[in-house]
């Protein structure tokens, strides 16, 4: 009789901790539908406390259910910058300036997942780079310095999870020459 009870106790036992599972899948496959963000990219570059740039990029992209499929909100904004390259190769342009590649998805419990490629080029002026000159171009052979402006790079890659809403600060990194800080912050709202 005792074993029975005991049986009987485990069993009730492992019956509502399955059905609970149950429940809980049930409620963690709940999905949000598709939906318009507005999505708003803010680079800021500062120099210990001094603010030096603050770029807001503001676009719309659509959140779907996920996959290869998603498409991607492009983002483009910059010049074209000449630059000499040997007499004679002449000038060749290269592209400076901001490109952000983001696409969303549908996640759980109201939120999104916003995957982000985002790089950022600037032109630096009248930075020293150090050269070697030959003898034979008439040199003293010794290292020597001309002035010459110096394209700037900053990459990253992320995803992030947010509601709507929610401002999140996802990057932040120092250029090691010049010691400037950069942080990226993500702003994400539902268009209702």
């Amino acid at each position: 009789m005792k074993k029975a009870r005991i049986a009987l106790g485990v069993l009730t036992l492992l019956t509502g901790t399955f059905a609970l599972r149950a429940q809980d899948k049930v409620k963690s496959e709940a999905r949000v539908p598709p939906a318009t963000l507005k999505v708003q990219v803010t680079i800021t570059e500062t120099e210990g406390e001094k603010k030096l740039v603050n770029l807001p990029y503001t676009f719309y992209m659509r959140a779907g259910e996920g996959g290869p499929a998603s498409p991607w909100t492009k983002v483009r904004m910059g010049s074209r910058v000449p630059v000499y390259v040997g007499k004679d190769g002449g000038m060749q342009y290269i592209d400076v300036g901001t490109n952000i590649d983001a696409r969303g998805f549908a996640g759980e419990d109201g939120r999104f997942d916003l995957g982000l490629n985002l790089e950022r080029s600037w032109v630096e002026g009248d930075v020293a780079v150090p050269v070697d000159r030959p003898l034979a171009q008439g040199g003293d052979g010794h290292s020597g310095q001309f002035r010459e402006p110096v394209i700037r790079q900053f990459k990253t890659e992320l995803v992030l999870t947010m509601k709507d809403g929610q401002t999140m600060q996802s990057t932040v990194a120092t250029d090691p020459l010049s010691g400037k800080v950069l942080a990226i912050n993500v702003t994400m709202n539902v268009v209702k």
